[in-house]
């Protein structure tokens, strides 16, 4: 009786994919696994549920402001006046206001073009405009400081009282311009630290650099609310 041995070159069989699992246990499996359910990677939908959930709390805010200026009895404060910077003798109005919206507007651009460079993947060129944005992000913060210090000191301003009219003004201004600040300055850390992973070649062995694209959707949803800010506290 002779024994029939398998050929060493016989055709391997291909491994079968494991079946997939359905319920909520296939949904936590496809989630720990970094399966891509909305046709973006998992960063940048995570980012656009961030900013989303972010625009309420702007929009909520932004709506209380106006339904408390509109409501109350007490004369508003002339924007003119109260954010008039003092320079050679004459106030100018909205000075210090212009220069900051000019800076944190020229930074989307350049934070545009780092995301250019990062698709090129030319990191040096990248991480030098992502620490440009940084440095335009500091500078638009410092210049915030020496605004409140300035309605704070000079003007007598405070979040409960005004001496220039509705007492309301202080809490609204110092509310929402604080809130503002504070994405601005953690976008700065943000960028920082990218822009440091980027210049040492985090992301070269990979070829990914998405993680840029995602700190510019930050950075441009910071710029954007600025935009509402400034229209409705400056120029109303």
């Amino acid at each position: 009786m002779s024994t029939q041995l398998s050929s060493p070159s016989a055709t391997p069989v291909a491994a079968t994919p494991p079946p997939a699992v359905g319920g909520l246990r296939g949904l936590l499996a496809d989630w720990s696994s970094d399966q891509q359910a909305f046709k973006v990677s998992w960063g940048k939908a995570m980012m656009w549920i961030f900013l989303l959930s972010d625009t309420f709390i702007f929009s909520c805010f932004l709506t209380g402001y106006m339904t408390v200026r509109m409501s109350t009895t007490v004369p508003w404060p002339n924007p003119s006046e109260v954010f008039a910077l003092h320079v050679g003798g004459a106030d100018i109005p909205l000075l210090l206001i212009a220069i900051m919206t000019f800076v944190l507007i020229s930074s989307s651009g350049t934070m545009a073009m780092a995301v250019n460079f990062a698709y090129r993947r030319a990191r040096r060129e990248c991480a030098m405009l992502m620490l440009v944005t940084a440095l335009f992000g500091m500078l638009f913060v410092g210049m915030q400081a020496f605004e409140w210090t300035k309605l704070i000191v000079d003007e007598g301003v405070r979040p409960w009282t005004n001496p220039m009219g509705a007492a309301q003004f202080g809490s609204t201004f110092f509310m929402i311009t604080g809130f503002h600040g504070l994405h601005v300055s953690c976008g700065v850390i943000y960028l920082l630290v990218v822009a440091t992973r980027v210049l040492r070649g985090r992301y070269e062995a990979t070829g990914n650099y998405q993680i840029v694209e995602i700190a510019g959707l930050y950075w441009h949803f910071v710029d954007l609310v600025w935009v509402f800010i400034f229209a409705l506290f400056y120029l109303w």
